[in-house]
């Protein structure tokens, strides 16, 4: 369908059909969707500041914040110039996660700077190969590369650290993998699911846009990820973290400092 940004240009497209909503968004659920990426880690962001906390995790819920208003753009206007405000923040944010976790258990006010320039050559690196090559796979796998070491990290703390962060921990890992499988449905039954769509009601039909359902799903998974990281964090430096449930529903980390002896 036309719309208002004209032909796409950039070098992926999904399965939800193009200006089938409102002439103004491309791929409308796939964009509504990314606000999960953006609202919450607004909030953490705040709280992480009014707690006092390191920087880093400010950094963190700010890169998940990036990655939705770079997906909100990509997928509303189909440009690839919006595509890279998506994927290129992904790479940045994983490595601002990885940072954190992989620093849990060091002093306060210290700064690790062999993993910092690493961290910081492969973004560089993964962005120029990634500008030069524009091959969706290579990203996918660097992306997933990062994924994976979080994983790991991750595993490490809740069964050798601290065991009673498991459900969290575990929780998270789930709520993530989920939305992956949700998002190969989505790639590999394309046809079929445009196929469902038209024989039914346009809002039932809305329920089958798995790459939508994979945006909330990896953003609840990252943001509790983030929880993990913080919770993790704050107990090693003696605070005493809680998670509270906003309407009985979202899940915040508060952080009470540590008792005065």
């Amino acid at each position: 369908r036309e719309g208002y940004w004209g032909p796409p240009t950039s070098t992926l497209e999904w399965c939800e059909e193009n200006y089938a909503v409102s002439y103004y968004i491309a791929e409308f659920w796939n964009t509504v969707s990314n606000l999960i990426f953006i609202l919450p880690p607004i909030y953490g962001a705040i709280q992480t500041y009014k707690d006092g906390l390191e920087k880093r995790y400010l950094a963190a819920y700010l890169c998940l914040t990036a990655v939705g208003l770079g997906s909100w753009c990509f997928h509303m206007t189909l440009k690839y110039e919006m595509q890279l405000l998506d994927e290129l923040p992904m790479i940045y944010s994983c490595c601002v996660f990885v940072y954190c976790l992989y620093e849990c258990f060091k002093y306060k006010n210290t700064v690790n700077y062999p993993l910092l320039f690493l961290l910081i050559t492969y973004s560089v690196v993964v962005s120029i190969v990634y500008l030069n090559l524009k091959e969706p796979v290579f990203h996918q796998v660097m992306y997933g590369t990062l994924v994976s070491i979080i994983v790991l990290r991750s595993v490490y703390i809740v069964l050798w650290v601290y065991p009673w962060l498991r459900g969290l921990g575990y929780t998270s890992l789930t709520v993530f993998l989920m939305g992956f499988f949700l998002w190969n449905v989505d790639n590999i039954f394309c046809d079929k699911l445009r196929a469902l769509r038209e024989k039914m009601p346009p809002v039932v039909g809305a329920v089958t846009q798995f790459h939508a359902w994979w945006h909330i799903l990896t953003g609840l998974g990252s943001y509790l990820h983030i929880l993990l990281s913080l919770y993790t964090r704050t107990l090693f430096l003696k605070h005493r973290p809680k998670v509270k449930f906003v309407f009985g529903i979202w899940p915040v980390l508060l952080v009470e400092p540590p008792k005065k002896l």
